[in-house]
């Protein structure tokens, strides 16, 4: 028997590796545009793709949501169950471990969050976003938040395609009159790039409703 000393890496072992380089890669906090889109809904039933530390889904278990929470990474998702526990909020979220080309949540969400599902690996996104677009209950939202451009010190994923909303809203091939468009544009927010310095980043969200 033979050893392919030159595979790769599965999609699951890289993002173990990349969280296991720090103890905390990501801020901690909710993301803004999920803050500002989901507050004032009534609370119900959520899915969350790639939660990576579990911010954006401990966020919503505090505000009265049932979690469905996913992610590649079962690194990832330990740092989240524990920050679940700590938030008090760990009966509220089931932590799911899903490589979402691969397997997808089963269920109807009133909301399914996709924010910044981009890979560094082998993502069939169109097609994720298509299941994820399949999962929403009538009356329910999809939200998409991906990054419109990646600062000039990121080389890692300058091979990744970044598409607009409008590019995003053709890919899910929704049924004609069964959606409403609630919100497709772009917008700004502020980084520290790896001196400190803060950088401006541009972002796009998409928010659509199932009638």
């Amino acid at each position: 028997m033979t050893t392919d000393h030159t595979a790769q890496p599965s999609d699951a072992e890289m993002w173990d590796e990349r969280y296991r380089e720090s103890h905390r890669i990501w801020s901690g906090n909710p993301n803004a545009v999920l803050v500002r889109e989901v507050e004032g809904m009534p609370p119900g039933r959520a899915l969350d793709l790639g939660c990576g530390e579990g911010a954006d889904a401990v966020w919503l278990a505090r505000w009265g949501w049932q979690v469905t929470a996913t992610d590649i990474s079962r690194v990832a998702l330990g740092r989240a169950a524990e920050h679940a526990a700590e938030a008090g909020v760990a009966d509220r979220i089931d932590w799911q471990f899903h490589d979402l080309g691969v397997t997808f949540p089963e269920g109807e969400f009133d909301l399914v969050s996709a924010q910044f599902l981009h890979s560094m690996g082998d993502l069939p996104r169109e097609e994720i976003l298509r299941r994820a677009a399949r999962a929403v209950a009538p009356g329910g939202v999809l939200l998409i938040v991906g990054h419109a451009g990646f600062p000039p010190w990121d080389h890692d994923h300058a091979h990744m395609e970044l598409p607009t909303t409008d590019e995003v809203l053709a890919s899910l091939e929704l049924p004609e009159g069964e959606w409403d468009v609630l919100l497709s544009a772009e917008h700004e927010r502020v980084q520290n790039d790896p001196d400190g310095n803060p950088v401006t980043r541009t972002d796009n969200a998409l928010k659509v409703r199932r009638r």
